[in-house]
């Protein structure tokens, strides 16, 4: 399938949120497009260049992203929650000479969903308990701190780290794998606060 993408600095996971300002001409009449089709856009993190300007060049694996709502504050901006869908490769990409990106993807195939073994529990609950300090409205609905990559997703979109590692976490296709790099990852982050 051919989606419009958008290379950012951010990395978007399945089931995560992703609010975004739209102002740039391209991505104006993207989200226009999006909202008026219902459909899908491509997020992908930036490999090479930049956000605004010269298109930049956008990772292999981006997730797709739904428009949920959307406002236009002042003429030519909007403001908008996306929200992943599924992981994707990207097989081919094209600019358009507006600037714009268009690339034919391959979903990914999401995981079976895969419980979350008794050793992870503390994980279970530092998600939850991130997800009540943050506000539920944040995330979406509903929860589901019984499947192994939701879990992994989420936990990984608020850990403090590098976007390369996020990007890694994204290309992950395993979720018991996914679930214990993000262990390690928090234990590297604790140590280093010690």
């Amino acid at each position: 399938m051919e989606i419009p993408i958008f290379p950012l600095g951010t990395v978007l996971f399945p089931g995560g949120r992703l609010p975004l300002r739209i102002f740039e001409p391209r991505y104006v009449e993207m989200t226009k497009a999006c909202i008026r089709d219902n459909t899908l856009f491509g997020v992908a993190l930036i490999v090479g260049g930049f956000e605004v300007g010269t298109p930049a060049v956008p990772a292999k694996v981006g997730c797709t992203a739904r428009i949920i709502d959307w406002d236009v504050p002042n003429p030519g901006l909007f403001t908008l929650n996306s929200q992943g869908e599924t992981a994707f490769r990207l097989l081919d990409r094209r600019t358009q000479a507006d600037g714009l990106i268009v690339g034919t993807v391959e979903l990914i195939e999401p995981p079976d969903p895969t419980g979350v073994p008794e050793r992870y529990a503390p994980m279970q609950q530092l998600l939850a308990d991130l997800i009540q300090e943050i506000g539920e409205d944040n995330f979406a609905k509903p929860p589901r701190f019984d499947d192994a990559a939701w879990v992994a997703c989420r936990l990984a979109e608020l850990l403090p780290i590098p976007p390369e590692r996020k990007q890694k976490l994204l290309e992950a296709t395993r979720p018991l794998a996914m679930l214990s790099d993000v262990e390690t990852l928090l234990r590297d982050l604790r140590d280093d606060r010690s």
